[in-house]
């Protein structure tokens, strides 16, 4: 079946369930029902199946990062498919080997699976945000993102849900959770595959690697990004496990919260980053994220409590929730044909910390928990620094509070 090729122009006249706006937010559903359930069963698994330790978790989670570091290498698969064929790829493998996750129980076993899921998610990640980059109108751009995020959260606050309501009341095994979320993940991708036509944005993408000295400050903020979110991710639900002895209904209740507050507070936050700017939200996010991970090394120096720990994880997602102002920020001062090869590199980026900072971390863990957050901390500040460099209206040529609408060079 040879599936028909529109221009974004003439997908508009496309039922609304057609159209390119509506795959992105099926996809934004699609992903986390896979990827939010290995999160939430993660750690209890781990360590119910092999005996992971924080050295082990750790290691786990630099395997997991090692795609994301190679993510660069989306510009040469883009020499034979097209974005929109890789995304849909991706998403199946992710829901694929999701779905038999649980069939591994070995640190080999896991390692090995870990990796090839992490595939599927980075790759899709990677051309995921070019699409939506590609996809959606500058003006509306952070009230969609938005509404993408909210639906995303709300794809996870189902998973998490229906894992609290039936984890216990139906005895689950994991390998029947993990096999009904990511069969469910490649089915919507196969949908997703058969349903839409190719939708072709109206500047083509350059096809080999891209890095332009206009844009350091974004590589920069995000190499600070995946570092600083690679300790919340690793550690900050492991410590709910490891120190306060959460089972898996309780981290999932908690994901839970997390994500019902994201789905509502996303929107909104879409519309405050359109209204005020980027600049305000990153400095907003970077500020309340270097004062989240001072407190959790507060849980460690002065013994506070569950109650204290769960809190500031939620506070801490919803910070988070607010990266969203980066896309939209390097979508302001990017050449529109520089944005599919720069998602790849700019994910390459966001994870070269992600490769060796979970294992290195993972020796610091077993020491100093503490000391774990409080260089989260410190990476938090020196973003709040760099977000201070952000003008109040990027655009090409004023990508910096520095270059003060100096004209784009060539590069």
């Amino acid at each position: 079946m040879r599936i028909p090729t529109l221009t974004l122009k003439e997908a508009a006249h496309l039922p609304r369930w057609r159209q390119p706006a509506f795959l992105l937010f099926l996809m934004a559903a699609a992903m986390p029902i896979a990827f939010a359930t290995w999160s939430a069963l993660l750690n209890n698994f781990v360590k119910e199946a092999a005996g992971f330790t924080g050295v082990e978790i750790g290691w786990l989670h630099t395997v997991r990062e090692i795609p994301g570091f190679l993510a660069i290498g989306v510009i040469v698969l883009l020499w034979v498919m097209r974005e929109q064929v890789l995304a849909v790829l991706a998403l199946g493998l992710l829901g694929a080997t999701t779905a038999v996750t649980a069939m591994f129980p070995s640190l080999g076993g896991i390692l090995t699976i870990t990796l090839l899921s992490s595939i599927g998610f980075h790759y899709f990640e990677t051309v995921n945000q070019s699409l939506q980059l590609q996809w959606i109108d500058r003006k509306r751009a952070p009230q969609t993102i938005g509404w993408i995020v909210a639906i995303g959260s709300g794809a996870s606050m189902v998973a998490y849900g229906l894992i609290v309501l039936t984890w216990k009341t139906f005895d689950l095994s994991y390998g029947v959770v993990y096999g009904l979320s990511g069969g469910l993940t490649l089915a919507i991708a196969i949908f997703a595959a058969l349903a839409y036509p190719q939708f072709e944005a109206p500047d083509p993408q350059l096809k080999h690697f891209v890095l332009r000295k206009r844009y350091w400050l974004y590589y920069l903020l995000q190499f600070m990004a995946g570092a600083r979110r690679q300790i919340f991710v690793v550690f900050a639900a492991f410590m709910m496990v490891e120190r306060f002895g959460f089972e898996v209904h309780e981290v999932t209740a908690l994901f839970l919260v997390n994500y019902f507050i994201n789905m509502i507070a996303a929107p909104f936050m879409g519309h405050a980053v359109g209204h005020y700017g980027e600049r305000a939200a990153l400095i907003l996010e970077h500020g309340g994220l270097l004062a989240v991970f001072l407190a959790y090394g507060g849980i460690y120096w002065f013994g506070w409590g569950v109650m204290v720990a769960a809190t500031l994880y939620v506070i801490d997602h919803l910070f988070f929730s607010l990266a969203f102002a980066l896309k939209t920020y390097f979508q302001k001062i990017a050449s529109p044909e520089d944005i599919a090869p720069t998602a790849a590199v700019a994910f390459t980026i966001n994870h070269i910390a992600a490769v060796f900072l979970p294992a290195a971390l993972g020796y610091l863990w077993v020491v100093s928990p503490a000391a774990v957050f409080g260089l989260a901390a410190g990476l938090a500040g020196i973003s709040l620094l760099l977000a201070l460099l952000i003008p109040r209206h990027p655009e090409p040529g004023y990508e910096t509070i520095f270059a003060r609408g100096l004209p784009v060079a060539a590069e």
